[in-house]
């Protein structure tokens, strides 16, 4: 797709002439940031996504896969573009102190009560979206095609997106031709990053229950300690990425949860543990998954234990892969808009659940990555080379700076959608 150069900077000429006043929408992040939802918990962050899309004239579809939004908006012939916007927070305990700061205390689950936060920055994601859906609607007598503004819930569990798909997404509203998606990361605010290809892992979590046999902790001979297991089992596990995986292949395994036993002096009957798997290519997935599988087998049987460990695959979703043409054509018309703000990245070995949404109907798709640290606070940390100890996705302590965040989030939503919907 080749654009001439008065077609790029009228694009960006129709994202600073229809901007919408963003001072309202600034007042609307911090209230989401400060009213956080757990994943499948979005309701009031849901209504409020659609209520403003009513509000516009969009074709509003509600409660899709728990919470899920999508709304349309057809606007003569032309591609159909789907954007999406996740909306779930994590919990996690705030320690911004920011004014709007979460104190939010929700039941997960588990039905645990757990302070909530927006660690990830999902608040962003469904502001941008929602002043991108304002920008875009003001804006249509420029272009041609049907955009779709879809606010998934749960991504932090990687089950929205198929959830959403589940519950009949694409019966409800049209399959689209393109979708797009985007992330606040901690990069300079104001910067965006494109990359072709691998952008995010693939993810694999398993819950796992080993089997011993319990009794008094003076007496472990008559026993088989699952906890002395366990930790051989955790040992074992980190052999895998170095010495089962390819050289220069990405792969992780991590135990992120174990527990066994309630006393000092009592040998538990089982142990517990969550294991987590980040891969990009897909035979190193099925070669450490099966290592997974051998390994907790193996030790077991080693110990001398009877019963079958169980192993369950509690959650999966595919790598992110960029499509490389769609990533050109953006090239094309975000370069001359953000200039030297356009800025490479190496990817990160975190995972999403969006392309869910393109791959179930065969259409291509792209996430783009956008920061939101403070610019001075970047600067200074890339002069000291501590740059990597600012605050990450995930942190209590995160917490994109309103702008040039918010802005940078609208257009560069914005200018992904017209890139494609362009009148001819």
């Amino acid at each position: 797709m080749q654009l001439r150069e008065d077609t790029k900077n009228a694009l960006g000429d129709i994202i600073n002439r229809y901007r919408p006043e963003l001072k309202p929408f600034e007042d609307l992040y911090q209230h989401f940031h400060a009213h956080p939802e757990l994943s499948g918990e979005e309701e009031q962050t849901a209504k409020k996504a659609a209520d403003h899309l009513t509000d516009l004239g969009y074709e509003v579809h509600t409660k899709i896969g728990g919470h899920g939004i999508a709304g349309v908006l057809r606007n003569g012939a032309g591609p159909t573009i789907l954007l999406r916007g996740d909306m779930d927070a994590l919990p996690v305990e705030e320690q911004t102190g920011l004014a709007y700061a979460s104190k939010v205390v929700a039941r997960d689950t588990d039905g645990k009560n757990q302070p909530v936060m927006h660690a990830c920055g999902h608040d962003t994601h469904v502001t941008s979206l929602m002043a991108a859906s304002t920008l875009l609607h003001a804006a249509r007598d420029h272009w041609s095609g049907t955009l779709i503004c879809i606010f998934q819930p749960a991504e932090e569990h990687l089950d929205g997106a198929q959830a959403m798909l589940n519950d009949g997404l694409y019966d409800k509203i049209p399959k689209p031709d393109l979708v797009l998606a985007q992330h606040v990361m901690r990069m300079r605010a104001g910067t965006v990053n494109l990359r072709a290809g691998p952008l995010l892992t693939a993810a694999d979590a398993y819950d796992v229950r080993i089997f011993g046999r319990g009794g008094h902790g003076s007496a472990p001979q008559t026993t088989i300690d699952p906890i002395v297991l366990g930790s051989s089992i955790v040992t074992r596990l980190q052999s895998i990425v170095s010495r089962e995986v390819t050289p220069g292949k990405l792969a992780v395994v991590t135990v992120g949860s174990i527990h066994a036993g309630q006393s000092h002096n009592i040998i538990p009957a089982h142990l517990d543990m969550q294991l987590n798997v980040r891969t990009f290519d897909a035979a190193v997935r099925e070669r450490v998954c099966a290592a997974i599988h051998r390994i907790i087998e193996a030790e077991c049987q080693a110990a001398g234990v009877e019963q079958k460990p169980e192993i369950k695959l509690t959650f999966s979703t595919p790598s992110t892969i960029n499509d490389g043409k769609t990533i050109d054509a953006l090239k094309e018309t975000f370069a001359p808009y953000f200039g030297d703000d356009l800025v490479e990245m190496e990817p990160p070995s975190a995972s999403e659940d969006f392309s869910l949404l393109a791959t179930a109907v065969g259409a291509p798709y792209v996430m783009w990555m956008f920061g939101g640290t403070d610019p001075e606070t970047w600067n200074e940390a890339v002069k000291k080379g501590t740059q990597d100890a600012l605050p990450s996705n995930h942190s209590p302590f995160f917490a994109p700076v309103i702008q040039p965040t918010l802005k940078t989030g609208v257009d560069a939503y914005a200018l992904g959608a017209l890139t494609f919907l362009q009148k001819k």
